[in-house]
């Protein structure tokens, strides 16, 4: 049993404190939104009124949604590295850039602390069931301590550096891939659909044929039915993922053309009033431009004639 510190608890962090807490742990929350600790505060977590409050056992989970969250927790007077005892560890799963992992590895480091890079593949489902896969990275004491915490949040754990920073960049690469998948299968779909094919006929085709895996099951599933509402992963998140992709890719020299090509297709979701949708939307686009489908952020105009069967 470990005393644990949960900080983060949106969509994917509440079911992972969850499940920490489930493994027999003790568990203090904190969230900036006091109201999010209601639920888990009802099944036996603390509740912590500052992030100092979470940081007096021997690890912290943060979950949060970007760099930005997390260098406000991490740093200045009454942060993780100010509070934080000797031989602590901080276990960040929120997808972040190698550039801040990197000094967050540094700078636990020089104050005596421990760090591991733990970012996770999964949506909120997942993480409510404690079925997340957990890319680790981090020195092996650390890797060591981590271990139980990483157990009760996923069904499996894939270790890949002692650099921690390896693992933001796995992650980034994986969330890359997936959304190559949403943009690909919204393209095929926008062209199958101009004839009259019927979506989900047509991801029943693939899935029991080519492309068995979950992701395009459950991607292809959101843009079949249209249901970017509400979003397990919101598409400022993805545009967040996309652009902290092209920003390693540039300072590792290696060209990304087609992680630019969903850049621009996550500013024009965006720019068009999709910053509640699903980043699953990006998909739609292409039937948007193919005059087949009303653009995802504007549902609530006149939707464009139609021969397929979007709505």
């Amino acid at each position: 049993m470990m005393h644990i510190g949960c900080i983060g608890l949106g969509h994917m962090g509440s079911g992972m404190a969850a499940n920490i807490l489930h493994a027999g742990h003790v568990v203090t929350v904190y969230n900036r939104t006091a109201a999010k600790t209601e639920r888990l505060a009802a099944q036996g977590a603390t509740v912590a009124r500052t992030i100092g409050e979470a940081c007096r056992g021997e690890a912290v989970l943060t979950m949060l949604a970007n760099d930005e969250a997390v260098q406000e927790v991490a740093y200045g007077q009454g942060g993780l590295i100010a509070c934080l005892g000797r031989g602590a560890l901080h276990i960040a799963s929120s997808t972040i850039s190698p550039a801040l992992s990197r000094k967050l590895a540094a700078d636990h480091q020089a104050a005596g602390q421990r760090f591991v890079a733990a970012p996770v593949f999964g949506r909120p489902d997942m993480a409510a069931a404690g079925k997340l896969f957990v890319v680790a990275a981090g020195p092996d004491d650390a890797l060591a301590m981590a271990a139980p915490i990483l157990d009760a949040i996923g069904q499996r754990t894939f270790t890949v550096a002692a650099a921690p920073e390896a693992a933001n960049l796995v992650k980034l690469s994986g969330n890359f891939l997936i959304a190559s998948v949403i943009e690909s299968l919204g393209e095929a779909m926008a062209l199958v659909g101009k004839t009259g094919v019927d979506r989900n006929a047509y991801l029943d085709i693939l899935t029991s044929t080519l492309f068995g895996a979950p992701v395009y099951k459950t991607y292809g599933t959101l843009l079949a039915e249209g249901k970017f509402s509400p979003a397990g992963f919101a598409a400022p998140l993805g545009h967040k993922d996309i652009r902290l992709t092209l920003a390693a890719a540039e300072e590792l020299r290696v060209p990304m053309p087609v992680a630019s090509l969903l850049h621009d297709r996550f500013l024009a979701l965006l720019a068009n009033g999709g910053e509640d949708l699903d980043w699953a939307a990006i998909g739609r686009l292409s039937a948007v431009d193919a005059g087949e489908a009303t653009h995802p952020g504007r549902e609530d105009r006149k939707p464009v004639a139609s021969r397929s069967n979007d709505t």
